[in-house]
């Protein structure tokens, strides 16, 4: 690959290798960090998110950012009440990674030395040498932010817990509080924990995940509103906080009520309705009927016909006058037959 750089005499900004070849930070994060760090002290003092804004970078592609480079101690918040009662959110963004300590020292204007100063490494100062700038991992091996784990990077990863007899000892939410404890470095340096110290405060944060509370809930419980002074002692203070903020159990479910029982399907039967012309078939009885439902229409429908027959023979009734005189006719012989006797 060739290459042609000028230099710039004006309007540059000086990016330190560190942050340009960064391997865990996007894109996205190293540009709003260096376009941050190269604009004048009054036009500084905006939020980060309208600096971001500008540039582009909005939604999630911004938060993402965010977090990368709050994770990797380049960016530094505080959330306070003021006088009046509304909350501020102060935002400290820095070159260079610091811890919470450092960046508490610098935001209240304690500073003994410049924020960049180290203490020197071993051996007399060399000039820097063109092009020879090693690669961010070999630069900065003993002051890395994020060190690796004492039992290799496969704890990171979830991956101890393939073990056998792991599993079942510790159960699927022991096991995953275990994650959630061993990925707190990642958020805040100063919460880092060895394998077995997580390994120790497991079962605890699992009995958070059999309460409801998600491994994102439980992360940002236990990072958040940390003391102003720091954290001395990781395991202790995870601890504290596992059991006195554990949140309540989760009310038992009503057990579920019996289901019932399918209803009874009764068998195929012959109608005894068929005569010995007709073919013989079968049907599904709803009660202790013998016929079925067409036969049982058919024989209705034949009732019907012999008595609407039988009504139609019969004669048609006398008018009321006759009725009258021949009741009258009946009186009169009656009483006749009864003189003469």
């Amino acid at each position: 690959m060739l290459r042609h750089a000028i230099a710039p005499s004006r309007r540059y900004t000086k990016a330190s290798h560190d942050v340009v070849r960064h391997p865990r930070l996007t894109s996205d994060a190293k540009i709003l960090l260096l376009a941050v760090q190269g604009l004048p002290e009054e036009a500084a003092a905006r939020p980060l998110s309208e600096h971001a804004r500008k540039l582009g970078i909005t939604g999630r592609a911004y938060q993402r950012s965010k977090e990368q480079l709050v994770a990797h101690g380049y960016v530094h918040e505080w959330r306070d009440q003021g006088e009046r009662g509304r909350w501020v959110t102060e935002q400290l963004l820095s070159n260079v990674p610091l811890t919470p300590e450092e960046a508490s020292v610098l935001r209240h204007g304690r500073t003994e030395e410049p924020p960049g100063a180290r203490k020197p490494t071993v051996g007399g100062p060399v000039g820097r040498v063109a092009g020879r700038q090693l690669p961010v991992e070999e630069e900065r091996e003993k002051n890395s932010p994020h060190p690796p784990s004492e039992a290799g990077p496969e704890i990171l990863c979830g991956a101890g817990l393939q073990d056998a007899g792991l599993q079942d000892a510790l159960g699927p939410e022991a096991a995953e509080g275990e994650r959630v404890l061993l990925s707190l470095r990642h958020v805040r340096r100063e919460l880092y924990l060895g394998a077995k110290e997580a390994r120790g405060l497991a079962e605890l944060a699992g009995r958070w995940l059999l309460r409801g509370v998600s491994a994102g809930e439980l992360r940002r419980a236990l990072t958040t509103e940390l003391p102003g002074g720091g954290v001395r002692s990781a395991v202790g203070f995870l601890r504290f906080r596992l059991l006195h903020r554990m949140p309540p159990e989760l009310p038992v479910a009503p057990s579920p009520e019996p289901a019932a029982a399918p209803p009874r399907v009764a068998e195929l039967v012959a109608c005894t309705a068929a005569g010995p012309e007709d073919d013989v078939h079968v049907f599904r009885p709803l009660s202790d009927e013998t016929e079925c439902g067409p036969c049982r229409r058919r024989a209705a429908w034949e009732r019907w016909e012999q008595r609407k027959h039988l009504v139609e023979a019969e004669p048609e009734p006398l008018p009321w006058r006759e009725r009258f005189a021949k009741l009258g006719a009946s009186r009169a012989g009656g009483e006749g037959a009864v003189h003469r006797a």
